[in-house]
């Protein structure tokens, strides 16, 4: 029977999971119901509906491992079915992160001001080439969740679920070996579309303060759409940044974790943490997208003057 530190992660992480999937469908809708009515779809919309598919899915699968660990445990013994999970698990992982990144992409291109040919060159091309991105990420994201279910033995579970610290059989160390390795491989993969975003920010912060500087010496005003466009697209991308941070070294204690005491516990408590991160992202892209925004404004005033007015 699961303690009461067990049934309060599972309460907390149900209300992540929730916050998460109104967020993350509301964006889907919004988009959605959009592309039906213009018969078309813009760049930015087409990434983020693929940003909130690849995270309700990623929102399920961790909330199911997370209810699996508490609620039958003895799964992990089998290797089977948390090879699975563990699979769908790093692929949707990566689809998020990868999507996110093309997001940093397409706000630095579309609003930072350089003058470079290669930079013009890609601000020119970039919504034609973004279903092809989109469709590229996917493909990577599928290639790097194969090591997942090819190189895991079941054996490997049940020699960490029978706690086998200090009398390992050889068997048990190398597949001990094979899950670490493994691991590295996929947690450094995911550094790369990290860099890309930070590097994204960075170029971000230097085309703000060129744009500034040139504004001060034309002594225009400060209520410049440019600026604003910038911040917006900075808070988007730096809370991205921060919030992946965190989900990262999350993720790092839900996956390491099978090598120390008290698994399950160590397991359920990165779990809670990443939720956050595909929970609170989707509410602050809401809220920083003027289309997404103005709907859940309308939204919320339904909500509220509705039931009063069926009163």
């Amino acid at each position: 029977m699961p303690g009461k530190v067990e049934n309060t992660l599972i309460l907390i992480a149900a209300g992540e999971f929730s916050l998460g999937i109104l967020g993350n469908v509301f964006i889907g809708l919004v988009n959605f119901v959009d592309w039906i009515k213009h018969r078309k779809i813009a760049s930015i919309d087409l990434i983020l509906t693929s940003l909130a598919i690849s995270r309700i899915s990623l929102l399920c699968i961790i909330l199911l491992d997370c209810f699996i660990l508490v609620q039958y445990p003895d799964v992990y013994t089998a290797g089977k079915q948390m090879r699975i999970i563990d699979c769908f698990w790093t692929l949707t992982n990566h689809l998020s992160v990868w999507f996110a990144t093309c997001l940093s992409i397409f706000y630095f291109l579309k609003i930072a001001n350089f003058f470079h040919p290669l930079f013009l060159w890609m601000k020119l091309r970039i919504d034609n080439v973004i279903p092809k991105i989109l469709l590229g990420c996917l493909a990577l994201s599928v290639f790097f969740s194969l090591p997942v279910s090819g190189n895991w033995n079941d054996d490997f579970r049940f020699c960490v679920k029978a706690k086998l610290k200090t009398n390992l059989t050889l068997r048990c160390k190398i597949n001990k070996a094979q899950y670490a390795s493994t691991k590295i491989y996929l947690n450094l993969l995911t550094l790369v579309p990290f860099s890309v975003s930070l590097i994204s920010f960075l170029l971000l912060i230097l085309s703000l303060w060129r744009h500034t500087r040139r504004m001060q010496l034309n002594a225009t005003g400060s209520r410049d759409p440019s600026i604003e466009a910038h911040v917006g697209a900075m808070k988007a991308v730096i809370s991205f940044l921060l919030l992946f941070i965190a989900y990262y070294l999350a993720y790092l204690v839900a996956t390491s974790s099978y090598f120390l005491p008290e698994t399950e516990l160590a397991v359920m408590v990165g779990e809670v943490t990443a939720l956050i991160c595909p929970s609170s992202h989707s509410l602050i892209l809401i809220l920083e997208n003027s289309k997404l925004r103005k709907a859940f404004l309308r939204v919320l005033w339904k909500v509220k003057y509705v039931p009063t007015r069926s009163c």
